[in-house]
């Protein structure tokens, strides 16, 4: 396989860049990072700022956290700080908290050897805990990308690369350190992970950490779900939603996170569900862009709302009411998503209920108008409706009338309802309508009537 990234070579001399001849200044670095930096390396550690903290600065854009890698054993760290918390099995970490800021420190990992501190534990080439403790060379060698494993010491104000990170910084390109797929194997999230940089930086991805990416995502069913789940977050709400998901797809990868919504985005229907998820996708990206919050609610709902359409539709066909049929549905394709990405609870049910207003917006029932504005959910099922039908899945006229009546005053809105009333009391007593009327035409075996 060619490649047009130098071979790496960890037997090579780090380069070292002096505080003169990059842009990183600690006015730019969380005052609490700092905190933490001249605390460890006043007792006596290494201390160094890493990942995409360092990385996001010296392509002067803005890092949403900054992580500290240091010499000092966890327990060590957490004796300097008492607002420090050890969490985790698989990688053991120290999170020092402040007022509204976590700072993550982890401790320098190293190679697996005889003697050793620290316990490796792997199973058919997938890391399951890793906390051997090593040098900060070391520690370079076992990151992901090259681009993420630059360290900015906090001693000299130097940036230190050993694996080639700024050349590859340099020329936009994301590359794995060591055998790609051995290094996918280890962790099939760095996969997803691969995806989110390329999506967020618009780096390209180098061919040999690229061609992996088509054959391995079965690997990202060994992955438990709840960690899927934070990574779809990831992926999704931290602005680079679209170019995440075209990503996403194209390397096959999507279909094993979101199974059912890649089968009928593989049969659309003019155009639909995939023009409907990516403006949804937009509308994240822009109101991130914006300053504006976002909900894992309706990003989750947009997800999954396609397999619940068709769903409800096939129940609804063999009998059941419209509200059942979704809730059903809704159920039915839950329950098969959580198998793959964990949707917490809390997310899920507030879900569902934006999926269940989707019928009585249609519905617009006269006398329920008002009860439907003060639902909770409310909002969240009118935006939802709104991408809907600007993606053409439902009238645009319906939607344009949900956005005089919401904001509307009480005499326009009861103007509104009468005129519903006036009209056949909206789309609940049609369906009636036709049902009856079908029923009416219909024989007891379902076949139509004779002719007298």
């Amino acid at each position: 396989m060619t490649t047009d990234a130098p071979a790496i070579d960890n037997g090579r001399e780090p380069r070292i860049v002096p505080r003169a001849e990059h842009n990183i200044s600690r006015s730019l670095i969380s005052q609490n990072a700092v905190k933490v930096l001249y605390r460890l390396h006043k007792a006596g550690y290494r201390a160094c700022l890493v990942g995409g903290g360092v990385r996001d600065l010296l392509l002067g854009r803005e890092p949403k956290d900054f992580d500290v890698a240091t010499d000092a054993r966890p327990e060590e760290v957490r004796a300097l700080f008492r607002n420090a918390r050890l969490i985790g099995r698989r990688f053991r970490l120290v999170h020092v908290h402040f007022h509204g800021e976590i700072i993550e420190v982890a401790t320098f990992r190293g190679r697996p050897q005889a003697g050793r501190e620290g316990e490796l534990e792997m199973e058919n080439g997938m890391i399951l805990r890793d906390n051997v403790y090593g040098t900060l060379e070391e520690d370079a060698w076992r990151r992901d990308f090259t681009v993420n494993a630059l360290y900015y010491d906090i001693a000299d104000f130097s940036v230190i690369d050993y694996t080639g990170g700024l050349d590859d910084l340099e020329a936009g390109r994301l590359r794995l350190i060591g055998d790609p797929e051995a290094r996918y194997r280890e962790d099939p999230v760095r996969m997803l992970r691969a995806v989110r940089f390329a999506a967020k930086l618009g780096f390209r991805i180098e061919p040999s950490t690229e061609a992996p990416l088509f054959t391995l995502g079965h690997l990202l069913e060994s992955v438990p779900p709840a960690r899927l789940y934070e990574e779809v977050l990831k992926l999704f709400l931290t602005g680079h939603g679209v170019a995440s998901f075209e990503l996403l797809r194209h390397y096959g990868l999507f279909a094993h996170l979101f199974p059912a919504t890649e089968e009928v985005l593989a049969h659309e229907e003019q155009g639909f569900p995939l023009t409907f998820l990516t403006q949804v996708l937009e509308n994240t990206d822009q109101r991130l862009r914006e300053d504006k919050p976002v909900t894992p609610i309706f990003l989750f709902a947009a997800l999954l709302w396609e397999p619940v359409r068709r769903l409800a539709a096939e129940r609804e066909a063999a009998g059941t009411s419209p509200v059942q049929a979704l809730m059903d549905a809704g159920q039915a394709v839950v329950e098969r998503a959580v198998r793959h990405v964990a949707i917490p609870r809390r997310i899920s049910l507030p879900m569902r209920d934006i999926w269940i207003l989707q019928d009585r917006l249609m519905r617009r029932q006269p006398s329920r108008l008002n009860r439907l504005l003060a639902h909770p959910r409310f909002r969240a099922a009118y935006d939802f409706f709104l991408i809907r039908a600007r993606a053409g899945e439902v009238d645009e006229a319906l939607a344009q009338w949900w956005t005089h009546f919401e904001a509307g005053d009480e005499e326009t809105r009861e103007a509104m309802r009468a005129e519903l009333r006036a009209t056949g009391g909206g789309e609940r007593r049609r369906r009636r309508r036709r049902r009856r009327s079908r029923k009416h035409n219909e024989s007891p075996t379902g076949e139509p009537p004779r002719s007298a």
